[in-house]
């Protein structure tokens, strides 16, 4: 339904989005994230047809939205971080005004009434925009991106300031919609992407840094796996927690183990990763009862969403020549001072210049 096909996007020397390339199939709902920066607001924007690309090519539907916009963009229903109301109008006056702005051929009372009714606005159709809380106001922003029916749905941000409820609400509306049509969901908040989303796309740096379901990538980028014990020792003092920790240290698998805070009276939480490949768990149970320590808890914690996002996106964002550049010691400033009485710094680079001159003068002057 939407193909990417090396995207690029420049602006004079700054390069947003570097050839990147992705597909998206009808029924799909493809989670979009990037950290402040990356490319990600580039690339929506591109991909509605708000931008035009450097190069490479965006497909709607089999159709290019550069070579044909009007009819692409009639496939894509976008609502933006700030959806786009006229705050003046009533919100069944808005949305039949875009009714007839996106030239929609479904019956105008029925289908009205079934977007406020599925984005549960139909109670306050009657009121001015400008009077409904911000909550409401996204609500309205997302009936408005429905009204034509489109196949595609690009949806930035859609849950910014509505209340628990209602993000709950609009979740279970999306994963509706995910059966109809084809999303593209951005969001800063990454349980709302895990929760929603059947794929994840993250961008960094202008480039696609990962593409798959969480478990994918997660596995694309590490093959460490986290357990949380909480083990009672015999004694109930820091000796037990030195003497587990050199035990379960010595477990074959285990890459690194921490004693963590003190949940009861001399019972403490360890964070334990093994390489992935060995299951530990028989064996920390064996060792547990040899030595009389009772296991109170062993939680397997792999990989979450915000581990791979920082994991992918928390990494050295400066170039070679950056690093030269910082690593070179700023250059020692002497004053000087001008005819006009004035104070001027002169670098050492400058001042070199000045001595090869006079250098060169003087010589003159002797021959």
């Amino acid at each position: 339904m939407i193909e990417v096909r090396n995207l690029t996007k420049s602006y004079g020397d700054k390069l947003a989005v570097s050839n990147i390339s992705f597909k998206v199939e009808k029924g799909e709902i493809l989670g979009f994230l990037g950290p402040n920066g990356a490319g990600k607001s580039t690339t929506m924007n591109m991909l509605t047809g708000y931008i035009s690309s450097s190069a490479g090519e965006v497909l709607i539907d089999g159709v290019d939205i550069l070579e044909d916009p009007k009819k692409a963009k009639a496939n894509i229903g976008y609502l933006p971080e700030i959806p786009p109301l006229y705050v003046d109008m009533t919100v069944e006056g808005y949305l039949s005004f875009i009714y007839d702005l996106k030239k929609c051929k479904l019956p105008r009372k029925a289908h009205l009434k079934d977007v406020c009714n599925l984005c549960k606005i139909y109670d306050v159709k009657d009121r001015i925009i400008k009077n409904l809380s911000k909550g409401y106001r996204q609500r309205v922003g997302l009936a408005q991106a429905l009204i034509n029916n489109p196949p595609v749905l690009i949806l930035d941000e859609p849950t910014v300031g509505l209340d628990p409820k209602q993000i709950i609400e609009i979740r279970t509306l999306i994963k509706k919609l995910g059966k109809r049509h084809t999303v593209i969901l951005s969001s800063h908040i990454l349980p709302e992407i895990q929760a929603v989303c059947d794929r994840i796309i993250i961008i960094n740096k202008g480039q696609i840094a990962a593409d798959g379901t969480a478990e994918e990538i997660a596995s694309d980028i590490t093959n460490e796996h986290k357990m949380t014990l909480r083990i009672e020792g015999p004694t109930h003092t820091a000796d037990d927690k030195r003497l587990i920790t050199d035990a379960v240290k010595g477990i074959s698998g285990v890459k690194y183990i921490r004693a963590d805070m003190e949940r009861e009276k001399g019972i403490y939480d360890y964070d334990v990763e093994t390489d992935g490949k060995t299951d530990v768990r028989r064996e920390i149970n064996r060792i547990c009862a040899e030595n009389g320590w009772n296991i109170l808890m062993l939680q397997l914690s792999d990989l979450t969403l915000e581990d791979i996002f920082m994991k992918i996106t928390m990494t050295d964002t400066g170039s070679e020549k950056d690093a030269e550049k910082k690593s070179r010691p700023a250059p020692k400033l002497d004053l000087k001072v001008g005819e006009d009485g004035s104070l001027n710094a002169v670098n050492e680079e400058e001042k070199d210049t000045e001595n090869k001159e006079g250098s060169e003068e003087s010589n003159g002057g002797e021959e």
